[in-house]
């Protein structure tokens, strides 16, 4: 068995030898790279399946360009298949749905990663599902059923301790959908001494003891979908959330515990308009947030979103590989197509400026040179990525920062653990461990 990651920038997918089986998953952006890599498998005799989100919200469009098509959970597909294909039986068609117990799937087989390629190979899913069904999420694709299913916080343990990796991503859609989950996961990973990240909402920080077992458990850094600071944006995209005027001390209760926040935000809701991209900054960097990533509101297929656009007359056109958040696919409504994407390119352009960079550092000194070259290798370093990539390289140059953040992060949590035992009140101001 072999896994091809073309965002490795190796050269051609595998073809000496010809795999006899090829399965692609098939995101809607790259949808159309997938065709042409499954053309070119079949006629050279090689059984293509397909699968992936792009093939259960497009059945009818992908079907035609595969064998099979996976539509469901692939991890019990898989061996169906599988056996089928060496009996001489092959369906066109295989289905499953997520309401198996997690439990039941078999580890990742994290062998087959090129450990100098990544970051770190630890990638973790320790639950599945969300609570929340914000409609122009993927979660909400039309027969898309998945419940929250949780995997023992011990095996969780292990397969970070096996893999032998400092630092953690857990790929999770939202791994505090379930605090007591969350909870017992943290007190688990508590003793690996390691450090992770992970996404979340923003309701976690209801319990501020919660933040402070993730803390201590080596959490450095948390993904969080603000998406808008409108509560009627966030209410029309049926998005669960705490109200916005409080989204400031709740992102203050994070850096307290040495969390540092990546916030998503969403541009293009019906109640923006143009002097959103500037009230978005100006909050942004008034709370110190370490990190932020964009998107352009992208209605997916099989979503409520993309049915109301598309029910409104307002889709410009179904040309996936721009269904990315970084294109334009829809007429706004207060603003045209053109302001809503020179609006999002200043987003990044400003952020990632010297001048936003400065503002929203740290307060602590020796916080300032992981800060600084997360942030300049994050969006200002596009060349250098693909140098990095190309010459399998990303690991090298990134471990050494992920070290001294897991180290400093160990100096906050002693720091914590003392004063916890002093029964003394959370460390308000505490210096913020540089993430990664």
């Amino acid at each position: 068995m072999q896994y091809w990651d073309e965002n490795l920038l190796q050269g051609h997918p595998p073809f000496e030898p010809l795999p006899q089986v090829v399965g692609i998953t098939v995101h809607l952006t790259f949808a159309k790279r997938a065709y042409e890599l499954a053309r070119w498998y079949r006629a050279q005799g090689s059984i293509v399946v397909l699968g992936g989100l792009h093939a259960q919200s497009c059945p009818r469009e992908v079907a035609p360009h595969a064998d099979a098509l996976a539509i469901g959970d692939g991890v019990q597909l898989w061996p169906e298949i599988l056996r089928d294909i060496e009996l001489g039986r092959l369906k066109p068609r295989y289905e499953a749905t997520y309401e198996r117990p997690y439990s039941l799937d078999p580890p990742p087989r994290r062998d087959l990663l090129a450990r100098k390629n990544y970051l770190t190979t630890t990638s973790l899913i320790a639950t599945r599902g969300c609570h929340n069904r914000c409609g122009f999420c993927y979660l909400s694709t039309s027969g898309l059923k998945m419940p929250y299913r949780l995997r023992d916080p011990e095996d969780i343990r292990q397969q970070f301790e096996a893999d032998g990796q400092p630092y953690a991503v857990f790929i999770d859609n939202n791994l505090g959908s379930r605090r007591d989950y969350l909870r017992e996961l943290s007190r688990a990973l508590r003793p690996l001494n390691k450090i992770w990240s992970a996404a979340v909402t923003l309701d976690v920080t209801d319990d501020a003891s919660l933040v402070r077992e993730m803390a201590l458990a080596g959490c450095t850094g948390v993904f969080i979908g603000f998406e808008s600071l409108a509560d009627q944006n966030l209410a029309d995209a049926r998005k669960r959330t705490p109200r916005v005027e409080d989204y400031a001390r709740r992102v203050r209760l994070f850096h307290e515990y040495g969390i540092q926040v990546n916030g998503s935000f969403v541009v293009g809701f019906d109640g923006d308009r143009k002097d959103t991209f500037t009230t978005l900054v100006q909050w942004i960097e008034s709370n110190r947030m370490e990190c932020s990533t964009f998107h352009i509101l992208t209605p997916y297929p099989g979503t409520p979103l993309f049915r109301q656009f598309e029910a409104e007359g307002r889709l410009l056109h179904r040309d996936w590989e721009k269904y990315d958040t970084a294109h334009v696919v829809f007429q706004p409504k207060q603003m045209t197509p053109e302001e809503l994407l020179l609006g999002y390119d200043w987003l990044y352009r400003r952020l990632f400026s010297h001048v936003s960079i400065w503002r929203r550092k740290p307060l602590e000194l020796s916080a300032l040179p992981a800060y600084f070259a997360g942030c300049y290798l994050y969006k200002r370093s596009n060349r250098l990525w693909r140098f990095l990539i190309k010459h399998q390289l990303v690991h090298t140059v990134w471990s050494p920062l992920v070290e001294i953040t897991r180290l400093r992060h160990l100096s906050f949590r002693q720091r914590l653990e003392k004063q916890i035992a002093k029964k003394a009140p959370p460390i308000c101001g505490m210096p913020v461990p540089a993430s990664v």
